[in-house]
């Protein structure tokens, strides 16, 4: 192979065996700071994923291969290394402190032996492999005795897997702040746990694949959803999973969770859930949030600011803004908590748009800017002045009294 080749004629050229193409090392400091690329089968077409990482955030986009040869035009000059992996071969394209760019070849024979192209669903490694049978999927109807994933449940399998990569990212972060004689011992609560599906994935993947010691609790307000979730822990003999009835806001057993899990809860149910969290310092908190009301009632163009306006005008638009916003406010809050604070996204129940989850790790209070009067965050207050509002979370876990 040339050294000379550029990039979008290696490409080109290794259109059928490219298995991972990456940018990284950007010019300017507002582009991404990674672009990963990988093939997928989707309806029999091969098409190709674009991840493309912040410092907090992964976007997602699919392209045909004309779309990939142009987007690669495109980036191919804003990042510093480009590298294509395919069947044989890594091709790392590299510019160095004076623009010039060379080309360094290394060879992958055994990457040759694997398979190039998979379907989108297989796309990753998961945590919960397919072939083998996991009980909990049996019983839930996602996958059959041999281990096979059902295919109107293959949706469900990506979704668990995904949520079980957001837990695996923070287990040792959370592991390490327990004292070491209890460093094999892990506590979760799934507040608002429905149907618990991921609950049940969770200790699974905590137990059988981590081998620690997990106690799980689930708590719903539906007395027929807890007695069939209790109704499975007990045929399985998971013996340290329990589904409770009850409230959210209401809650005052037992406080000393590693994790607190909420997804879909409702509105300020997920503030509730939050405050439970900080309130108890709880090491690492994976919330879903759904329904967002709270703000987009607050939101008036009587009282919000007029270079705003544009934002209420239209109801969808007003909707989708507010709920932005809550969920910025309270990653921010949580910051303020001592929390480190990602806002990833996530797959939906429902499988169709994606939904923000918030994902913080507690990592103790910093001293910052705060305003004199609140001990807020000063962005944090100017963006609530702004909007004129008063979330529910601030006044749960700030004291009146500052």
């Amino acid at each position: 192979m040339s050294s000379q080749i550029s990039i979008i004629q290696y490409i080109e050229q290794n259109a059928e065996s490219i298995r991972l193409l990456t940018f990284s090392k950007p010019v300017q400091k507002d582009s991404f700071v990674r672009i990963r690329i990988r093939p997928f089968l989707s309806g029999g077409k091969k098409l190709f994923q674009a991840e493309q990482f912040t410092q907090k955030q992964a976007f997602h986009k699919n392209m045909d291969f004309t779309e990939l040869v142009n987007f690669a035009k495109t980036e191919q000059d804003n990042y510093k290394s480009v590298v294509i992996k395919t069947g044989n071969e890594t091709a790392s394209f590299l510019t160095g402190k004076k623009g010039n760019r060379k080309v360094l070849f290394q060879q992958n024979p055994d990457a040759a032996k694997k398979s190039v192209l998979t379907t989108h669903n297989r796309e990753k490694n998961y945590l919960i492999k397919e072939g083998t049978p996991v009980p909990f999927l049996e019983e839930m109807g996602v996958m059959n005795k041999q281990g096979k994933v059902l295919a109107a449940k293959y949706d469900k399998f990506r979704q668990i897997n995904r949520f079980l990569e957001y837990i695996d990212d923070i287990l040792d972060t959370v592991l390490a702040q327990k004292p070491e004689e209890h460093k094999n011992e892990i506590s979760v609560i799934d507040f608002g746990c429905g149907k618990s599906y991921l609950t049940f994935a969770v200790y699974h993947y905590l137990t059988e694949v981590k081998k620690l010691k997990a106690t799980i609790t689930g708590l719903d307000l539906k007395q027929d959803v807890i007695d069939f979730c209790n109704g499975i822990a007990k045929k399985l003999n998971y013996k340290g999973l329990s589904f409770y009835c009850g409230d959210i806001a209401q809650y005052k057993g037992k406080n000393d969770f590693d994790i607190i899990i909420t997804l879909h809860a409702c509105d300020t149910a997920t503030d509730y859930a939050l405050a439970q969290a900080v309130n108890w310092k709880t090491k690492a908190i994976l919330s879903v949030p759904c329904c967002q009301h709270e703000l987009n009632a607050q939101l008036s163009p009587k009282t919000t600011a007029p270079a705003l306006s544009l934002m209420l005008e239209y109801g969808i638009i007003k909707e989708r803004f507010a709920a932005l916003a809550t969920d910025a406010m309270r990653a921010d809050l949580l910051k303020q908590q001592g929390y480190d604070v990602q806002l990833l996204e996530f797959i939906d129940m429902s499988h169709t748009p994606k939904n923000i989850l918030i994902r913080a790790v507690y990592k103790g209070i910093k001293k910052e800017s705060h305003t004199e009067d609140s001990g807020l965050n000063k962005n944090y207050e100017s963006l609530k002045q702004l909007l004129c509002v008063s979330p529910t979370l601030e006044k749960l876990i700030i004291p009146s009294d500052r």
